[in-house]
């Protein structure tokens, strides 16, 4: 009880850590329903290591050029890397999607690939960069310790962006996403769409990766989507449910990890695993449960 009361405090240490974790719980799950509904979940998979690639060029390039990122300050590095990560995610889920519709080759195929070379590609540019093998591994691996001001106030930002234009749009991008034939009879921009959706999950990711790192990602754009489908009878109570559970276990696990000295994505990522495992085995003992009574009724 004691930790909760330290991360409640305004003085606690890590209160940035604690804000961002919880705002990449809340604002991942939301593009996460739509790459969970739209059946992308490989795409979900690779774009994050896509994205920690484009970290680790970015933090790569001034070297091969021959400037020192220590000399320019810490912010200069972080906005760096940022913008490594937004174009290397743009660009591939542009490109990915632009294979999709025109329907060469397999797209699982393309997404493992590029998952696989961007995660080896990730390893070799960081095992090159000694500024890079310093901080960016420890945020790799889900180390959520130390979020400046300019990092919070960079992801409060780009996620409230992101998350007006859901609000705005809401309605257009759930039906070119889950009614396309009506969304072409009412002569809406499908293509448009398509890409605005694309570019806000492009975007989520990068910010998430860069705050968080890939693992967290992850795992918040892909499993509170998946445990609020369980329950939920519409796409608004989806979103809804989704962003809730997203942002209640992002705290909870951020305490967990406070409490015993644990690594902050692990922590997440298991404790929305083992969500999700009690919540379909309750789904399933309940599914059971009415079909026998209604055989007993019968």
């Amino acid at each position: 009880m004691d930790a909760l009361l330290q991360i409640l405090s305004p003085s606690f240490l890590l209160r940035n850590s604690v804000y961002t974790s919880v705002l990449i719980g809340i604002a991942c799950p939301l593009v996460g329903v739509f790459i969970v509904m739209r059946r992308l979940v490989f795409m979900g998979v690779a774009l994050p290591q896509i994205s920690s690639t484009g970290v680790a060029f970015a933090l790569s390039l001034p070297l091969w050029l021959g400037f020192h990122l220590a000399d320019h300050g810490v912010q200069a590095a972080h906005t760096l890397a940022f913008a490594g990560s937004i174009v290397f995610s743009l660009a591939a889920i542009l490109l990915l999607a632009f294979l999709e519709r025109r329907g060469r080759g397999q797209p699982e195929g393309r997404l493992g690939t590029a998952y696989v070379v961007a995660a080896a590609a990730g390893i070799l540019l960081l095992a090159k960069n000694p500024y890079g093998e310093i901080g960016w591994l420890d945020m790799l691996k889900g180390e959520v310790i130390a979020i400046s001001n300019f990092d919070l106030g960079l992801t409060i930002a780009m996620l409230t962006l992101v998350l007006m234009v859901l609000l705005l749009f809401q309605k257009e991008l759930i039906m070119v996403s889950f009614d396309r034939e009506m969304a072409c009879i009412l002569h809406k921009n499908v293509v448009f769409w398509d890409a605005l959706l694309y570019i806000l999950i492009g975007l989520t990711v990068s910010v998430s990766v860069l705050s968080v790192g890939p693992l967290i990602a992850f795992g918040f754009l892909l499993i509170p989507a998946l445990i609020a489908h369980r329950f939920a009878r519409n796409m608004s109570l989806l979103m809804t449910w989704a962003s809730l559970i997203g942002g209640v276990t992002a705290f909870i696990g951020f305490w967990i990890a406070y409490q015993y000295d644990l690594p902050v994505g692990p922590t997440d990522v298991l404790l929305l695993g083992t969500t999700y495992a009690l919540i379909w085995m309750a789904a399933g003992i309940l599914e059971r449960h009415e079909k026998s009574s209604k055989f007993t009724e019968d």
